[in-house]
């Protein structure tokens, strides 16, 4: 995407803002924006670079409110890893099929991985789960099916995947919600991580806007932090609307998907 202007750098700086203040927040749902932002706010032109970068970028992002969590001691890190492990090869897999898609196929579908990521906040409950959860066999049998999955899931949409990751935890290892999203944010880090170097080997990561994603979520994924200890009682009200905001911009891009496929 070559010249970029400073107006479409700045807009991907803002772009980050969000992500990582939805991811800081939530633990997971923001990554989801971040690809139709970079196509509508930002300008990219190409469905297949849009989705490599906003990977690159919110893999980094995930990185920076990971460290976050982990100094807060949130973070179940032996579950957070056989998790991650397993969906490592997932979102390989999952990023070599996509990039073979027409690129308004992929954004149509895209579109329904956010329809699906509002509809599953939509019916989240409340934290449950075990504050005390250790990884034995048991769980690292769900564990590791769950997480290949989802990891192939992440890597065929491009998305962190952590509306997926988060109620995966916590069904496959016993996680409170809190523990869950804090954990899931290294499984964001990896799938990211894979299905952008995917993408980069076909051309289809920017590492300029990369890099602007990364330097607006790192101040979004501070302010997320803060507002997920303020919110730590009222989290379901925050999360039903942003799964509305998420669910009108699945619609927009459904309807320009479907007008010129």
């Amino acid at each position: 995407m070559p010249g970029l202007d400073p107006s479409a750098l700045l807009a991907a700086v803002f772009s980050g803002v969000l992500v990582g203040w939805l991811l800081g927040t939530f633990g997971g749902g923001g990554s989801v924006l971040a690809a139709p932002l970079l196509l509508y706010a930002v300008g990219v032109d190409d469905t297949h670079l849009a989705i490599g970068t906003s990977a690159a970028g919110v893999a980094a992002i995930a990185a920076f409110n990971l460290l976050g969590h982990w100094r807060g001691g949130r973070v179940k890190w032996p579950c957070a890893w056989v998790f991650g492990a397993a969906g490592f090869a997932g979102s390989l897999l999952g990023s070599s099929i996509a990039k073979l898609m027409d690129g308004d196929v992929l954004l149509l579908a895209f579109a329904g991985a956010m329809a699906a990521v509002a509809l599953s906040m939509l019916r989240r409950g409340g934290s449950g789960g075990d504050p005390e959860a250790r990884l034995d066999a048991g769980k690292m049998a769900r564990l590791v099916p769950v997480g290949l999955v989802v990891g192939t899931a992440s890597g065929f949409f491009g998305i962190g995947g952590g509306f997926l990751i988060v109620p995966g935890l916590m069904y496959a290892a016993g996680l409170t919600f809190s523990h869950a999203a804090a954990a899931s944010l290294l499984s964001v880090m990896i799938f990211g991580t894979a299905t952008s170097a995917n993408y980069a080997l076909s051309g289809y990561v920017d590492l300029r806007l990369t890099g602007a994603l990364l330097l607006g979520g790192a101040l979004g994924g501070l302010l997320g932090i803060r507002t997920a200890r303020r919110l730590e009682n009222r989290r379901d009200l925050g999360r039903r609307l942003f799964a509305a905001l998420v669910l009108a911009v699945a619609a927009v891009i459904a309807w320009d998907a479907v007008g010129r496929i």
